[in-house]
């Protein structure tokens, strides 16, 4: 049986903010702002977004839902780009997070509705949408920190980078263990989670589901369909972006191009 929550019952859960911010003044943290903003960019953001998807719902258009794909896409690549303290210059840094994460997240939802959900129709985004914004906020994260520490991690190497290439290695060797060490990075988020899953903590989808007056068995499985292509949508999205970037700081004479990256500029 679903239980309906109301705004009175939302503003008594908002009070727990109130602790955190009292906490915050009273330790001198300066987050007692910054929770207050999140918190009304949260409330106000996915009211909208209730309102939208309300409306794209009953239209059961395959453009809107496209079109809604796409703006959630492009946010996606500019989270990804915000989240890097070195970036690559140009187009290149929200180009490259972006083509990644859309074709990982494309390949894998074409596969999750094609042959595990399979709703009719296909593009149904009741279902499209709602798993496109797990798998893609998943894989951005992925992106963000293996670019991030990509980036990173080639400035601070860049000795010991242009000593191997100096010494003949191509510039997939020398890159290679700050290569490797970004796709870890970014990857053992999602098999921690994994893990932990089920033991430490229930999924947000599959609490939403039982919730909702779903049988916890169907949720299980829903849950577990979900993992598979989060973690499937990282690694590939992951991969693409790392080794495109990998390809952009260096050049055909095997060359370290920092040259190419950008320091973000402090707020």
């Amino acid at each position: 049986m679903l239980v309906t929550l109301h705004y009175t019952d939302l503003a008594v859960a908002a009070l727990l903010l109130l602790v955190n911010g009292g906490l915050s003044m009273a330790l001198d943290l300066g987050l007692a702002r910054p929770l207050l903003v999140a918190a009304l960019r949260m409330v106000v953001q996915l009211s909208l977004v209730g309102l939208v998807l309300t409306r794209l719902f009953a239209l059961e258009s395959p453009w809107l839902t496209l079109v809604a794909a796409l703006v959630m896409l492009l946010f996606a690549g500019q989270e990804t780009m915000a989240r890097q303290e070195r970036r690559l210059t140009s187009w290149w840094s929200y180009g490259i997070g972006t083509g990644a994460m859309g074709t990982a997240a494309g390949i894998v939802l074409l596969l999750g509705l094609s042959t595990a959900v399979r709703p009719d129709p296909w593009w149904d985004a009741r279902y499209a949408i709602p798993m496109l914004g797990m798998v893609l906020g998943n894989a951005m994260s992925g992106v963000g920190l293996a670019l991030h520490t990509l980036t990173a991690t080639a400035a601070r190497e860049r000795a010991a980078i242009e000593a191997q290439l100096a010494l003949g290695q191509t510039r997939w060797t020398a890159l290679r263990p700050i290569l490797r060490h970004a796709l870890r990075t970014a990857l053992m988020p999602t098999i921690n989670s994994m893990a932990a899953m089920g033991v430490v903590a229930l999924p947000g989808m599959m609490t939403g589901q039982i919730l909702s007056g779903v049988d916890p068995g169907e949720a299980v499985k829903y849950q577990i369909l979900i993992m598979f292509l989060i973690s499937g949508a990282t690694g590939l999205g992951v991969l693409a972006a790392s080794l495109a970037t990998v390809r952009r700081l260096s050049d055909r004479r095997h060359r370290l191009r920092l040259d190419r990256l950008v320091r973000r500029k402090q707020a």
